[in-house]
């Protein structure tokens, strides 16, 4: 059994995750595209894959037959588009899943591999941002060994793989991303920080994490890190360390911003996330790894749902 999805946003983010719904989907069916440009390519390459689409946004589908059908909604727009998206929807049917792509995060964090199975009874869900997804689970890992005091995160993205969305929101995405490393990764404190890199030719995504916690067993982290590496590449075959975990013991007494003069333990991750190029190049993992936490996060959600309707139905 699988349950029909909608997809809002018909630029590539949206696009890329429809085809992964169609290739890969499990427990999720693609059910329909939604824009607001007739024109989009996102929405022609849908109707030549036999998707139904709707051009007049989330109001046009809320009116369409194809609504009654639809139990899960990603909303791959922006944030300020995200917060009416979510109030229509809500008010059409209080109780319909949504999976929000952009920073707006009206609901709860959503890390896959750190925090999906707390957020499954959410009806409103944010990704974060693609260095949320990226760089929080390392963060996580070191936290299951040592109190973390801080996090700091550097995404560096080809400035090509930056369309307007993301060049729009980019104070959201530190903002985000900042309280993600945080309530999600377990940080006291948390910094993101977003390069846009305008390499030719286009460099991979690129996220070099530190953090500086309690002093602990390095091979003791340095495991845990890698075992989160593992659990993220599941999902996003792309995702992979640049190099071994580096380590240096902290001393003397060095500031650290929004915390003050602190000693301990700096753990330095350093990773590169190459895209599956379904429909985006490869050197956009930034997209890549977003669309596919989302799914991730769909298919799981969608499991959960499929249980409570027919538990019968589902193998022991």
């Amino acid at each position: 059994m699988t349950l029909k999805v909608a997809i809002v946003g018909s630029g590539n983010i949206g696009t890329d995750l429809m085809i992964k719904i169609l290739r890969h989907g499990q427990a999720v069916q693609m059910g329909t595209l939604v824009g607001i440009d007739p024109a989009s390519d996102g929405l022609a390459r849908a109707a030549r894959m036999g998707v139904n689409t709707c051009a007049t946004g989330v109001a046009g589908l809320i009116a369409s037959s194809q609504f009654a059908d639809i139990d899960i909604v990603f909303d791959a727009t922006s944030a300020g588009a995200h917060i009416e998206n979510d109030r229509l929807l809500r008010a059409a049917r209080p109780g319909i899943r949504v999976i929000d792509l952009t920073p707006a995060a009206i609901g709860p964090y959503c890390v896959p591999v750190v925090n999906l199975e707390d957020n499954l009874v959410a009806l409103n869900v944010n990704m974060v941002t693609c260095g949320g997804q990226a760089t929080v689970p390392m963060v996580a890992a070191v936290s299951q060994v040592a109190k973390v005091h801080y996090a700091e995160i550097v995404a560096s993205i080809s400035s090509k793989s930056a369309g307007p969305g993301t060049r729009a929101n980019i104070d959201e995405f530190t903002e985000t991303t900042s309280h993600a490393l945080e309530s999600v990764g377990g940080a006291a404190k948390g910094k993101a920080i977003i390069v846009l890199n305008p390499a030719e030719p286009p460099l991979l995504m690129r996220d070099t994490v530190y953090t500086l916690s309690e002093d602990a067993d390095t091979d003791a982290i340095e495991a845990a890190v890698n075992a989160m590496v593992a659990r993220v590449a599941q999902y996003v075959p792309g995702y992979r360390l640049k190099q071994r975990v580096q380590f240096e013991r902290i001393d003397t007494p060095i500031k650290v911003p929004g915390v003050g003069l602190m000693t301990g333990l700096k753990t330095s991750i350093f990773l590169e996330v190459e895209g599956a190029a379904h429909y985006l190049p490869a050197y956009a993992g930034n997209l890549d790894i977003m669309t596919s936490a989302a799914l991730a996060t769909a298919e799981r959600m969608a499991q959960s749902l499929l249980a409570q309707r027919n538990p019968q139905e589902l193998p022991a």
